[in-house]
Parts: structure tokens; C-alpha cells; sequence
């Protein structure tokens, strides 16, 4: 009796955070055989500040997932705080993405987009982890996991796999992919406390953040409340700044917080468990994204805003793309399509990106920061288009200001010597 050929799905996603999720959705959707394996088991914690942008929200929307959201703390805007000024900046009126955000913790978030990529049809199995790749012919094939709980290394057959396993992505650094190290990369941290007005309609930045004794602090703070009596605190800092390597960021955030305006209620009593951090890949900077079989989405992919940090929109978006090609790709039976990955990245973001790269090697230069953020605090017309380019939100008929901006921005950069280090 001859042996059963082994299965083989139609496409694997390591990684079940937004942008595996995300791809499983539409792939699913579509009507494709789609395994995802994450190696954490539902709920679990990520190092986030648990915002989501209205790009991200728009996402969501799309997935059908608006009345989960309803169930968290919606927020109007951006509350800006620096060198004794206060900015209530609200979201702008956009053609394409609601008005308001949501703070959302992780571990709720990710739990319940990738249960709905199940329900539209996806195969989700966690605590399984990808090992390595399953090569076929000089092709991935699959991937090696291994069940937790079995203990046994197993082979997944797949025609495509989307590797969306974070920042870290072990398994997409087993097939090549690598960080440009000349592109910024972030770090941060954040921790939970109890707080009496958890339930403001505005998360909050700190643009110029300082010690307990004054002396100012590189990077920039954020309070994100959560609706639930609790609010996410955390500090971000960027690889442009000249001794990025050898910051404390465990300090910072403790500064921080010992400095924040006293009507969050801030102090070590407060705090709910121990803070957490990472390292951020930022503004499209891994690579390869795509093979002849695979794709790389979201964080893996470097997939973050040098702006203000946010992974999550843009890995709901890569998602989506990877999805959307590799549909073609399976209905069509050619797999020329995920070339053209690269090509849709750059469409979509590499100006914004570009943009972004250039006024973050600005800002690694403290005493540059403080001046422009004293000059832009004192104009809230001028804030509220900070805010919408950094949030990635302008209009199409907007979009000849990236171009200005991008020229000034350029203009500037040229005055503005590298950073001592590279991280």
C-alpha cells in the first residue's frame, strides 16, 4: 500500500502578532489553507505602549473587528507636553481613517485578532515553535517546529510561508534576512501603573524629558491610559542618538516616571509588575522581504515608524499586502507575484520612510531637539501637522508636503554629522 504524501497547506505564517495574523485573515478569507504557529500560547505580553493610530484602526475595521475595539478606552488625540507647554492635538478629519484611536494591551489585542483569523477559516496552533526552515530544491518548504508540550521536532509543508516572528526573527535571520545597520533602529521600555485618570481621552508625549535634578534626558516619554484604572508609561530613544549603546533605559524610565505631572498618580507603589523593553527595527530595514516561497511582514520586516514607534499599523498592512499577493500567487499558480512585494513596500511608505530616516538622524543631536521642539510647542497649527505627518495621516491632496518636508529635512540633514556609533 503506497505511503500518504505527507500535507502540504497552501501557505505557513510563523508568527501570530498582527502581521502573521493579519496575512492569516485575508489568506483565509480568500478561501486558502492557512497554518499559523506561534510559539507563545494565548494570552501573552508584548513591549508595547498599546496605542493604536486611526491607520490602525482602519485595519481593524476592515477585519470587522470594530466591535472588539468598543470593548477598550478610545482616545481623541495626542496630548503634547514640553519645556512647560501643553497641546491637546486631536486626530485630523481624513478621508480614509477615523478620527479617534484605542489603547488596547497586547495581550488582549493579539489574542482576539488571531481567534478571528480561526473563525474566518485559519489553523492556529500555539506554543509551537519554528526552528529553522524546510528547504526544497534551494526553496522554503516549510519549517521545522517543535510543540512545547510534545517535545518532538516535526516538518510543516507549505507552497509559500510569511515569516512574521518580531524583531528578533530568528527564523527569518535562518534564511538571510538581515538589518540594515545604517537605518535607525529604536529602543524602549514601558510598565503598567494604577492610575486615577486612566480613563483621559488623550494619550500623552513628554518631547522634552529630564531628571529628577533637571538635567534633560534623551529620547521622549509617553502615557498611554487604558480605560481600566491602569495606564502604560514608557520611553523610547533612537540609534541616531550619539551614545545610544550605553544608555540605561531601565533609568530613564524611572526618571520618567518620577517626573511626570502628578495627576497620573505615578509612583513605585503604583506600579503593576516590572517594566519590559526591546530593540525596534525601524523604517523598512531588513531584508530581503521576499523570496521565490516566502515573504517577511511586520517587525521582522523592520517595519516600524521612526516617528513615534508604531509597529502595529504597519504590520497589519504588510499582512494584508503579503496576503493579497500570495492569493494571486496561489490562485493564479505562479509564483512571480511576491516579487513585487519590495515594490509595493516602497510605493506605500518609502518616502514617508525616507523622510523619517532623515529627521531622525536630526534629532539624535539633543540640543537640536530642544530648539525645535520649544519653536514647534509654541504653535498649535504648526502641531497639528507635526502630528499628521508623523502619524503617517495626510491627505492625498497633502502628500506635496512629505515632498517639502522631506527637501527641508534633507537640507538640514546635511549640517548634521553622523552619530559617533552605529547600533
Amino acid at each position: 500500500m503506497p505511503a500518504t504524501a505527507p500535507h502540504r497547506h497552501d501557505v505557513l505564517v510563523v508568527g501570530g502578532g498582527p502581521a502573521g495574523s493579519a496575512a492569516a485573515y485575508w489568506l483565509a478569507e480568500a478561501g486558502h489553507d492557512v497554518l499559523v504557529v506561534e510559539k507563545k500560547q494565548f494570552p501573552r505580553d508584548k513591549t508595547c505602549g498599546d496605542g493604536l493610530t486611526p491607520r490602525a484602526v482602519r485595519q481593524l475595521q476592515d477585519m470587522g473587528l470594530e466591535h472588539r475595539l468598543e470593548d477598550h478606552h478610545r482616545y481623541d488625540g495626542l496630548r503634547a507636553v514640553a519645556h512647560g507647554v501643553t497641546l491637546e492635538l486631536e486626530w485630523p478629519d481624513h478621508p480614509r481613517f477615523p478620527s479617534y484611536g484605542y489603547v488596547v494591551r497586547r495581550r488582549d489585542l493579539d489574542e482576539f485578532v488571531a481567534e478571528h483569523a480561526v473563525k474566518s477559516g485559519a489553523k492556529l496552533r500555539t506554543g509551537v515553535e519554528a526552528l529553522r526552515p524546510v528547504l526544497r530544491d534551494g526553496l522554503v518548504a516549510g519549517a521545522v517546529v517543535q510543540d512545547k508540550e510534545r517535545g518532538e521536532p516535526e516538518e510543516i509543508l507549505a507552497r509559500y510561508v510569511v515569516i512574521a516572528d518580531g524583531a528578533n526573527s530568528r527564523f527569518g535571520r535562518a534564511l538571510g534576512t538581515a538589518r540594515d545597520r545604517t537605518y535607525p533602529q529604536g529602543m524602549a521600555i514601558r510598565g503598567y501603573y494604577e492610575s486615577p485618570i486612566s480613563d483621559t481621552p488623550w494619550i500623552e508625549s513628554a518631547l522634552d524629558v529630564r531628571d529628577r535634578q533637571g538635567n534633560s534626558l534623551p529620547g521622549y516619554g509617553w502615557i498611554f491610559p487604558l480605560g481600566d484604572g491602569t495606564i502604560n508609561v514608557g520611553i523610547g530613544l533612537l540609534s541616531t542618538f550619539r551614545d545610544f549603546k550605553s544608555v540605561n533605559t531601565t533609568h530613564l524610565l524611572r526618571e520618567f516616571s518620577a517626573t511626570a505631572p502628578e495627576h497620573w498618580g505615578i509612583s513605585p507603589e503604583s506600579a503593576v509588575g516590572e517594566p519590559t523593553g526591546g530593540r525596534l527595527p525601524m523604517a523598512g530595514s531588513v531584508g530581503p522581504k521576499a523570496g521565490p516561497t516566502f515573504l517577511v511582514v511586520g517587525d521582522a520586516a523592520g517595519s516600524i515608524n521612526p516617528f513615534n514607534g508604531e509597529g502595529i499599523d504597519y504590520a497589519y498592512e504588510t499582512g494584508r499586502m503579503a496576503a493579497g499577493l500570495l492569493d494571486e500567487a496561489l490562485t493564479t499558480g505562479n509564483g512571480i507575484a511576491l516579487s513585487r512585494y519590495p515594490a509595493l513596500l516602497e510605493a506605500e511608505f518609502g518616502l514617508y520612510f525616507k523622510v523619517a530616516r532623515l529627521f531622525v538622524k536630526i534629532i539624535g543631536r539633543p540640543a537640536l531637539m530642544r530648539e525645535l521642539t520649544r519653536v514647534g510647542m509654541q504653535s498649535h497649527t504648526l502641531m497639528d501637522w507635526v502630528l499628521r505627518i508623523m502619524a503617517n495621516l495626510l491627505r492625498d491632496d497633502e502628500v506635496g508636503g512629505a515632498e517639502a518636508a522631506y527637501k527641508a529635512v534633507a537640507a538640514l540633514a546635511r549640517v548634521v554629522p553622523e552619530p559617533l556609533t552605529r547600533a
